[in-house]
């Protein structure tokens, strides 16, 4: 019995295929390697960036568990909203601070899935949370005589938990459908995160679906809730309008507007990113954008609550001229 002869080509094939499976083990995530000369600056700006947010959001956190009076239902959405932003800036900063500092930027296949799994469940429970915190409001300043019974403890609870819950099997299983696509050719991620379009790019085949399913996901988890939130404003714009009190309506609309800009800024640069037509002329563009939702937000956070809020800030005095009497 003769021994079967190789065929080249499928020999080829095969080489090919394992150069392509070994390459695709790791992704290179190229952030801010255009600009070189500006590396260090950056680790510099953004390591300065990272420690506001936590100090800020902590502050945030802190005065609303031991000041009697931030004991209400804002406060305790605020907290938790404070608390999500530690939780999402520390998802990307630590990682491209990483890479700023060695100048490289290679991660894992498993890394780069559990990055941007987790960066889409934060996402999603931001968009919940700020849903929720846009009823609070409303509730509030629409029906006061039933916002005691309507945001009691256990509602606020259980607003919050579900914010937080709801998106978890919805983005593991979407991360899960990305990740399982076949990837060949480059390896290289043109962004300072893993994040859905830029990883797309990188998968063969018709990604038709894919990019459906993200279309979606982005409706469901970022259009309705915004949608909730303009039908909530509207209603409450409406009501302080008719407030007869100056001074009511000016609290009224310190207050709204803080949301406001939180909102705007999430929401907005969110929303291109996810919602645009997909383009390689974009890929700057989405990098900037990407800097206003997941670094932006949370610094800004603290500093529209504090320096618009009265009350955070005589809390924050407060706290501070105990901590120096002790």
């Amino acid at each position: 019995m003769q021994p079967r002869r190789a065929n080249p080509q499928i020999d080829n094939k095969l080489k090919v295929t394992e150069t392509n499976i070994s390459t695709m083990m790791e992704f290179v995530l190229l952030g801010f390697s255009d600009v070189p000369k500006f590396h260090w600056f950056l680790f510099g700006a953004f390591l300065v960036i990272y420690m506001i947010i936590l100090m800020g959001n902590g502050i945030i956190i802190l005065i609303t568990r031991v000041d009697p009076t931030l004991q209400t239902p804002m406060y305790f959405f605020l907290s938790n909203f404070s608390f999500l932003e530690i939780c999402y800036v520390s998802v990307t900063l630590p990682r491209m601070l990483m890479d700023l500092w060695t100048q490289k930027g290679n991660i894992s296949f498993f890394a780069c899935a559990t990055q941007m799994c987790f960066v889409l469940m934060l996402g999603a429970t931001e968009c919940l949370l700020l849903a929720v915190m846009a009823y609070d409001r409303y509730v509030a300043i629409c029906h006061p005589l039933h916002y005691p019974v309507v945001m009691n403890q256990k509602m606020c609870v259980q607003l919050v938990a579900g914010s937080w819950i709801s998106g978890i099997p919805v983005e593991i299983g979407h991360t899960g459908q990305i990740f399982s696509l076949p990837f060949c050719g480059s390896n290289q991620i043109n962004h300072f995160f893993c994040d859905i379009p830029p990883v797309l790019k990188l998968a063969c085949g018709d990604i038709f679906v894919n990019e459906m399913v993200v279309y979606i996901f982005a409706v469901v988890l970022v259009t309705v809730p915004f949608v909730l939130i303009l039908g909530s404003y509207t209603r409450i714009i409406s009501t302080i309008l008719k407030l007869p009190s100056n001074t009511g309506r000016t609290k009224a609309f310190s207050t709204c507007s803080s949301y406001l800009i939180v909102v705007v800024l999430f929401y907005g640069s969110a929303t291109i990113t996810y919602l645009k037509p997909k383009s390689n002329q974009y890929e700057e563009t989405d990098k900037l954008l990407s800097l206003f939702y997941t670094i932006l937000t949370p610094l800004f956070n603290p500093m529209i609550y504090s320096l618009r809020n009265k009350d955070v800030t005589e809390a924050l005095r407060k706290f501070l001229l105990k901590s120096l009497a002790l």
